[in-house]
């Protein structure tokens, strides 16, 4: 076994580590905000496909399987559960009879609005106590770190998912 002979952390992996800690609190705080709208309780794995949805309207079907790497019967029950909900539809592929497309409703994009919104009140809170340099320089490393995230080989869905400058800038204010 070897030992380190350094005691500073490499810079690379202390920001990985604090990054995962954000995000293992911002699962929490997603969840939290799931279950404090009101009713219909929609599961982690069919939000997932909503926010896939949303990001890639009209995705086909098996576009769709592909960036959740399930198999097509699991996510074929998932999206008959959020149409059974109202707030997935299915529409014919123009190109190709035997495919079908998705799109969010607008039930669906209501309710993902009423989540974002609950997450959203507990973040303002905390970076409203956050002082504004600190706040700035946060939004300028997030929109870097999504930047870098969505140029990822690994990530197979981002391209509607770019921080426009208006988005950048106004999150700074």
């Amino acid at each position: 076994m070897t030992e380190s002979t350094s005691h500073t952390p490499d810079p690379v992996h202390a920001a990985a580590r604090q990054a995962g800690r954000i995000v293992e609190l911002l699962d929490i705080l997603w969840e939290q905000a799931r279950n404090d709208i009101p009713p219909p309780y929609v599961p982690v794995s069919q939000l997932r496909v909503m926010y896939i949805v949303e990001s890639e309207d009209r995705i086909r079907m098996r576009a769709l399987t592909r960036l959740l790497a399930a198999a097509p019967p699991s996510v074929c029950r998932l999206v008959d559960r959020l149409q059974a909900l109202g707030f997935i539809e299915r529409l014919p592929c123009p190109d190709n009879g035997r495919e079908v497309m998705l799109s969010v409703t607008g039930a669906g994009r209501e309710h993902l609005a009423r989540i974002r919104a609950c997450r959203d009140e507990v973040l303002i809170e905390a970076l409203a106590n956050m002082p504004f340099h600190k706040r700035a320089m946060l939004t300028d490393v997030l929109a870097g770190l999504q930047e870098a995230l969505v140029e990822s080989p690994m990530l197979l869905v981002g391209q509607h998912t770019q921080p426009t400058p208006k988005q950048h800038d106004a999150a700074s204010a």
